[in-house]
């Protein structure tokens, strides 16, 4: 191998190029020989048989130039290559034997040469062609193997799919990585007892503990990344019990460039526990929606704000208007949408635009200049302790913003309007959430009144968004500790940034007008349990290494969070992760313009007793909580 590999690296197209020249003309004399057992006829032939030979070769030539298989890197050569291949041998005999039979029907002079000559002249032909191609890539893998010394940690694969397959490859091909992969485990009954690469699938779930044991291996890669959360945490627990540490692959829209490699393993995050079965969302429909309009963003920079304004790019509009208070975090997704709209070779209209959404005349400008077809509206004030202590500024925010939008749209006649909601607008126990009630009858009213499709979309807690618990213990744990939970019952339900958006698009999508859509969020999670995991995957022991702390319940702040207000009629949309209370419009206070802007009126006193104690007045279900102190354990 030593010999041969030096020789194999210098091998370029240009080379192979000659040698098919070689290979194509002598492989009709090969098939004569084989048709007619006689060298003779070829001698007596002569003449009519080297001018088929001349014929083909200009075929074979052209085909596989027109194919682009003298651009291919053979060294790395896969079924997509011998794909090509076949479909070269196809048009081989079709052209080879066309162009026969044409010269028979024209000129006798070639009346000697077999019809079967094309049919067997393309079979020879594609062995050589194939063989001397994939011989290289062969090589490869025979000196892959011979390097690869099977020293470094011992790697148990969860997961025989494509990505435990590539990365396996990866590994053996840079043994400097120091992973030496052992076994595949993977629940396919059908894999069970075979190889590959090399490797045994040596069973399920079930034989996952005796392999760790029996192959004495000190890391598991998961690499199967459609494994819902209480499966990854089944593994990470078994793993965490017998002293191995745990990784795996990300997901495919997590990649840059959907490659697997063995830099792209990272460490068990969060996300990875609670993760449910993966969203189909109906893209085709959402890209028609926002394929070639032009779409306004507020809360721009915010998380869910952003992320809209990333899936929305990825569909197309013709201009997308970035709207948002902070000048830093707007200046921040302007530039990374405008370098993944160089990537992607988009060509959308990128507009950042700073503006105060409780400034009227300011958002009446915005909407008369830029007469957006569709408006997402994620600009909120969201944080329930803060607005606990910041009444007013709740209220403008939340209630007067959005109000100032929705008059805007009117005015400027925009056919559809989407405001991100909250599960905390249910039966609200904070100011926030009460807020956020109110802002979602002032939709509600309006998509009445316009005619206009005007929806609202609710959803709980996000992973990774600003203000979210998982960063707080990610701060806390990395700081020694302790955790700080409020209390040990309160659960609370999650989704991903992405995953919500996705649905955000899809319920205004399928909405027609004075709609609340709720996205099904799975099971709620109790904050505790999350601490857990969190300190588990962080590698230290909960209520050891890093204590635990309860501090009681927060002013506003419930046990447990509901989806549905009673009296609201909900049903399944179309889509099984959206809910929708079609009859959310007749729910709505006598009144509730002048409710608002008595409310909104109120706030120039900046006294925020008076503005809670309107909103308890105006909004019955609204019940205000002050919290409940606990003793700390």
């Amino acid at each position: 191998m030593k010999y041969i590999n030096p020789f194999l690296k210098k091998i370029r197209n240009r080379h192979l190029f000659f040698l098919d020249i070689v290979l194509f003309s002598l492989s009709p004399f090969l098939a004569l020989l084989l048709r007619v057992e006689d060298p003779r006829y070829i001698i007596l032939h002569i003449g009519p048989i080297l001018n088929y030979v001349a014929m083909a070769l200009v075929i074979k030539i052209l085909v596989n130039y027109f194919l682009d298989l003298y651009k291919k890197f053979w060294h790395v050569a896969s079924i997509d290559e011998l794909a090509k291949i076949i479909l070269a041998f196809v048009l081989f005999n079709l052209f080879q034997n066309s162009l026969l039979q044409l010269l028979k029907y024209k000129i006798e002079f070639y009346w000697s040469i077999p019809n079967s000559l094309p049919l067997i002249d393309s079979f020879i032909t594609y062995i050589f062609f194939t063989a001397s191609r994939f011989s290289i890539r062969l090589a490869e893998r025979i000196e892959q193997r011979q390097n690869f010394t099977g020293s470094g940690e011992k790697v148990l694969i969860y997961g025989a799919g494509k990505a435990g397959v590539k990365i396996v490859e990866e590994m053996q091909r840079h043994p400097n990585y120091g992973l030496n992969p052992v076994a595949f485990i993977d629940d396919d009954n059908k894999k069970i007892g075979l190889k590959i690469r090399g490797l045994s699938v040596i069973g399920g779930q079930d034989s996952f503990k005796k392999a760790i044991k029996d192959y004495k291996i000190s890391k598991v890669i998961i690499a199967m990344t459609l494994l819902q959360g209480e499966e990854v945490r089944n593994i990470v627990n078994t793993c965490a019990k017998l002293g191995v540490k745990t990784r795996t692959l990300p997901n495919t829209f997590e990649l840059l460039d959907n490659k697997v490699r063995v830099d792209s393993i990272r460490d068990i995050q969060i996300e990875d526990l609670l993760k449910r079965d993966p969203i189909q969302t109906d893209i085709k429909e959402v890209k028609n929606m926002l394929k070639g309009k032009k779409v306004l963003v507020t809360g721009a920079g915010g998380s869910i704000g952003s992320e809209l304004c990333r899936q929305i790019l990825n569909c197309n509009p013709s201009e997308l208007f970035i709207l948002g208070h902070g000048e830093n975090s707007i200046f921040e997704i302007q530039n990374e949408l405008t370098a993944r709209k160089k990537k992607n070779l988009n060509h959308v209209i990128i507009k950042a635009i700073i503006a105060d959404i409780r400034n009227k005349a300011r958002i009446e400008q915005v909407l008369k200049d830029y007469i957006p077809d569709i408006v997402f509206h994620a600009a909120a004030h969201k944080h329930v302790p803060l607005m606990e202590m910041n009444a007013c500024e709740a209220v403008t925010n939340n209630v007067l913003g959005t109000k100032n939008l929705i008059e805007a749209c009117g005015k400027n006649d925009i056919q559809n309007f989407v405001m991100i909601s909250t599960d905390k607008a249910v039966n609200p126990t904070s100011i926030m959430g009460a807020t956020k009630r109110m802002a979602e009858m002032l939709v509600l009213k309006a998509a009445k009144e316009y005619g206009k499709n005007y929806v609202v979309v609710r959803f709980g807690n996000v992973l990774g968004s600003r203000g979210s618990v998982v960063l707080t213990f990610k701060k806390q744990i990395a700081e020694g500790g302790p955790i700080t939970i409020t209390h040990p019952d309160i659960v609370r339900y999650f989704m991903t940034i992405p995953e919500a958006v996705q649905l955000v698009l899809q319920a205004a999508e399928i909405g027609s007008g004075a709609e609340i859509f709720v996205l099904d969020m799975g099971k709620p999670i109790k904050i505790i349990d999350l601490a857990h995991d969190m300190i588990n995957l962080s590698g230290y022991k909960p209520g050891e290494e890093i204590k635990i702390v309860t501090t009681g319940l927060r002013p506003g702040e419930k046990l447990y969070e509901e989806l549905f207000i009673t009296g609201e009629e909900y049903g399944r949309t179309v889509h099984k992760k959206i809910f929708i209370a079609s009859n959310a419009s007749s729910m709505i206070i006598d009144n509730i313009e002048n409710t608002a802007e008595t409310l909104i009126s109120y706030t120039d006193t900046h006294n925020d007793d008076i503005v809670v104690n309107y909103l308890k007045e105006s909004l019955v279900e609204f019940q205000h909580t002050n919290g409940l102190t606990l003793t700390n354990h």
